[in-house]
């Protein structure tokens, strides 16, 4: 771990390093860095305001708006349609009266005129009516005005009798119903097993769109990539044949009703063990499967301030669960408090002693690590699901893949359960800055993969994340040199190009990595992090407001690395130009001559290594490059010289290593000056 990197120019001087800094003219053909362009200020694209401060935290008089729900949904499996109703209580807090409300139908994606299916090739997508949206009722104190909506592709406006005015709520129903479109279905899907189907269901309701101080309401519609909501409170029941088995985000608040008095007995256990106890075993699914029909059963969930939730049913399913070791939490209305819970629910295929045998340990290990290390886990549950594999995140449950295993299922199961910190906790807008969310989780789960079990699955090296050899900065290089990719600030709702996965997962989470261990040091960088998380948590920030509140905590400008990483695709490029004695004398020290030919000058590494094998090590800070492109480094250690190298533990994507190293030592003739070079543009 390398020291912070404003305070090595210090140590270099501290340790008997001479730097020398001079100018030299520039052939025209020469492609140079330009400092002044390197190191000048980042104008950020939000501006401060009386709402968001110059420290990157909530100004003091930011506000949010908040969406509770009251929602009732039937399953029915042999049409596979869902149909449901329910009631919003929007709560204006804004200092704006609002004409209009703005309701998000993502069903809408899937039918034939959607923007997503121009957007699509004709086989990639299936198609269905969308949304089929019933009466529309405006409640005000008793009395209710039914009202036409206004539907746009996967958007719905309401206009209201009268402006919802600051402070004030505004109540109204909506009913609904929908087809789901088949095994992928938008990340919420209908996966066959071996006892029936298993139902993943997700974006299943009307859901109130954000209006912020950025932008007002934020339409932007729903083309299957991700969501940008407002935070509530949660009551919702899912009515499913009597078989079928219910697991949701949240607590459920009526297991007399719905679970056997065995498996009650079996959940009571698991809330006392740290291993995990089967609550719904194979007998009990057998049993399910070859039952007569009898009926219905309603399940009922409650969960307080989360901005979704989801659930998955089926007849199939597995359940398992054991204790989170976390303090207790308000429990749901009516409830007592109990110990919280990691669970999974996945079908027979999925059992296995490196398959979903260990999912809860791994949900155990997540949730309490992230807890510990960065925020507190909010919510009763935490629940991985086996089914279709769409690897998708909700408040308190998330959807992988039943066939699953081995580094995979720890990897995915660590990911898609991260997303608890970014962006169900901290509300970042997904579908306009997807690096805030994705980059940000990645990044916490390859700590997470260092630290689980002595590094088990260690490095973290999937689709996500240094997905080559598993060392993040060799395998950055070729998307930092490929033009397809469009820089991180580039907006997330425009299409992008090449590996998907490679700038808002892979080059942000190791931005971040650059970030800590390179520039900053953990000392700094880890407590500006959860300082940000905590400014944040059940708010919407902006990359500026991010990046403030980094610098101010942390105390470093850092433009000259938002700019590079953020804003461009910048990449550090250094070359060892010049190896020498100083008069040809050993005994009076070596220049190293380094060249800056990169537009994102990262601290890097001088190593020496001397002729009995021994080494020394100097770090070259960013702010050696301020004043120009090439620098002589006097190390004056008075030994025979081996060899000198750039970067030699590949801690930074230097995107041409071919030039890194040194053997041969230039003569210098008796008395003569050795050159101090600058280049300049």
């Amino acid at each position: 771990m390398s020291a912070p990197y404003a305070m090595r120019f210090w140590s270099l001087m501290a340790c008997g390093v001479l730097v020398s800094l001079s100018p030299r003219p520039v052939q025209a053909q020469v492609a140079v860095p330009d400092p002044n362009q390197i190191f000048s200020p980042v104008e950020m694209p939000t501006p401060v305001s009386a709402y968001r401060s110059g420290d990157g935290t909530p100004g003091p008089m930011a506000w949010k708006n908040q969406a509770d729900y009251r929602i009732a949904v039937t399953l029915d499996p042999t049409t596979h349609e869902l149909s449901g109703e329910e009631t919003v209580t929007y709560h204006n807090n804004s200092p704006s009266s609002l004409p209009v409300l703005w309701v998000q139908l993502d069903q809408n994606m899937y039918r034939a005129d959607s923007r997503r299916a121009i957007m699509s090739s004709p086989a990639s997508t299936p198609h269905t009516d969308g949304v089929q949206i019933g009466p529309v009722t405006i409640m005000e104190g008793t009395a209710s005005q039914e009202v036409t909506p206004l539907i746009s592709d996967t958007r719905m406006q309401i206009t209201l009798p009268h402006p919802l005015a600051p402070g004030r709520t505004q109540v109204f129903r909506v009913r609904w119903h929908y087809t789901m479109p088949g095994a992928w279905g938008g990340r919420t899907a209908v996966s066959p097993s071996r006892n029936g189907d298993i139902y993943e269901i997700a974006q299943f309701y009307p859901r109130m769109a954000v209006f912020d101080d950025v932008r007002g309401w934020d339409t932007l519609p729903y083309v299957g990539d991700e969501f940008y909501l407002d935070y509530g409170n949660f009551d919702y029941a899912v009515t499913v044949p009597a078989s079928f088995m219910v697991v949701g985000s949240g607590a459920l608040v009526n297991p007399a009703q719905v679970l056997s008095t065995a498996q009650q007995q079996r959940l009571a256990q698991a809330r006392r063990s740290g291993t995990r106890v089967m609550i719904r075993d194979q007998a009990d699914v057998e049993a399910a499967a070859h039952a007569p029909p009898a009926g219905s059963r309603t399940w009922r969930f409650h969960m307080d301030n989360a901005r979704d939730v989801a659930f998955v049913a089926s007849p199939a399913l597995l359940w398992d669960a054991a204790k989170l070791d976390l303090p207790p939490i308000a429990p749901a209305p009516g409830m007592k408090p109990e110990a919280r819970l990691g669970m999974s629910v996945y079908p027979v295929e999925a059992v296995g002693p490196q398959a979903w045998d260990r999912s809860t340990e791994y949900v155990k290990h997540t949730i309490e690590y992230f807890s510990h290390d960065w925020y507190p886990y909010p919510w009763p549950t935490a629940i991985n699901v086996g089914g279709h594999g769409a690897g998708m995140e909700y408040p308190g449950i998330v959807f992988d893949g039943m066939h699953d295993r081995d580094a995979k299922l720890f990897w995915i199961t660590t990911h898609e359960l991260g997303h608890t910190w970014f962006p169900m906790i901290v509300g970042s807008n997904e579908r306009r800055n997807g690096f805030m969310d994705e980059g940000f989780n990645t990044f916490i789960d390859s700590l997470a993969s260092l630290h689980f079990n002595k590094g088990e699955f260690a490095p973290k090296h999937d689709g996500e994340y240094a997905p080559d050899s598993g060392r993040p900065a060799d395998d950055i290089v070729k998307v930092l040199k490929d033009p397809v990719y469009q820089p991180l600030m580039a907006p997330s709702n425009i299409p992008g190009r090449g590996d998907r996965h490679a700038m808002p997962y892979f080059k942000s989470a190791y931005g971040l990595e650059l970030l800590r261990s390179q520039i900053l040091g953990p000392a700094r960088f880890d407590p500006a992090f959860r300082h940000y998380i905590a400014a944040w948590a059940y708010r919407h920030p902006t990359p500026s407001d991010f990046f403030r509140l980094m610098e101010s905590d942390a105390g470093e400008d850092l433009s000259w690395f938002w700019r590079g990483w953020y804003f461009t695709n910048a990449a550090p490029d250094y070359a060892l130009t010049g190896l020498e004695y100083v008069e040809n004398d050993p005994a009076k020290g070596v220049r190293v001559t380094v060249r800056n030919k990169g537009a994102l000058p990262l601290p890097v590494t001088l190593q020496v290594t001397w002729a009995d094998g021994a080494t020394t090590r100097r770090i070259l800070p960013t702010e050696l490059w301020a004043k120009g492109n090439e620098a002589v480094v006097l190390v004056p250690d008075g030994r025979p010289v081996r060899s000198a190298s750039l970067d030699p533990d590949h801690a930074i994507p230097d995107i041409d290593r071919s030039n890194n190293e040194s053997t041969s030592i230039t003569p210098v003739a008796s008395g003569m000056v050795v050159a101090r070079r600058n280049l300049r543009p």
